[in-house]
């Protein structure tokens, strides 16, 4: 799909891969980008900078995001591509992969997995009656392969990637396109301070490098973006022998776990 003259909502669109995307998106010329975010501030500069709007939303809260495309759509006209880009995450407890608080495992999954799910339940109905419409869901590498130390993320992210793949198998024969974005380490405020971490153990990407593979992968219209290519045989790799993974996985852990002598 191409971006020019498209209606566009990106979530967490304030800061690192949300705010990349919206610049990158005004510069292809869409017809109206609306920035969302909880940073009030923030958003209000990106949005102005790119002659879009700003809304203020909490994406776990389903009435806000119906809020969000109703707006949205009054100013611009029908949405063409939602971008689901808002994630926390949380770490493991005490060392436990169980160890967080009810509270922040709900708080996590309403944020990185039910976001997607409002945005579609909303979206999906009239995207269907004309045919055409497009999801760019944020997830991770970790929703591939996994996320030494937060459980949390790692979860969420993994059913981010199974939602988005049942949006795909159910929806594509009535138009609807998706595409997943997996990155490993971008450098965003959530991974500030993360540079000796597993998931920067590929590098640190610049959030810009992020949204240029996003605005390709939407133009070809595929379903997996990967914007560190290395995580397609990590996949591979995982898929051909579990045992062995899990064992790799294992040891990468301890590398970053256990006291250095």
């Amino acid at each position: 799909m191409e971006l020019a003259d498209k209606v566009i909502v990106v979530t967490g669109g304030a800061h690192g891969i949300g705010r990349a995307l919206c610049e990158r998106f005004a510069k292809e010329g869409a017809k109206g980008v609306c920035v969302v975010d909880l940073d009030e501030e923030a958003g209000r500069v990106v949005a102005e900078r790119i002659g879009g709007i700003f809304i203020r939303c909490d994406v776990s809260d389903e009435t806000q995001i119906k809020a969000v495309i109703a707006e949205t759509e009054s100013r611009f006209g029908p949405i063409d591509l939602f971008c689901s880009n808002a994630g926390i995450f949380i770490e493991d407890v005490g060392g436990l992969a169980a160890g967080a608080s009810n509270g922040a495992w709900n708080r996590i999954w309403q944020v990185n997995v039910m976001a997607h799910v409002y945005a579609a339940r909303a979206l999906l109905p009239a995207m269907i009656k004309r045919g055409s419409g497009y999801f760019l869901n944020t997830a991770s590498a970790a929703g591939l392969l996994s996320q030494i130390g937060s459980a949390g993320y790692s979860t969420t992210k993994h059913a981010a990637v199974g939602f988005a793949e049942s949006l795909a198998i159910t929806h594509g024969d009535q138009g609807i396109r998706v595409s997943v974005l997996c990155p490993q380490g971008v450098a965003t405020n959530m991974t500030a301070g993360q540079e000796d971490t597993p998931q920067a153990a590929d590098g640190m990407l610049q959030p810009e490098q992020v949204a240029e593979d996003v605005v390709q992968a939407i133009r070809a219209e595929r379903f997996l973006v990967l914007p560190h290519p290395q995580v397609a045989q990590y996949m591979q790799r995982k898929t051909a022998d579990y045992e062995r993974w899990i064992g790799g996985m294992r040891k990468f852990r301890r590398r970053f776990t256990m006291p250095q002598s």
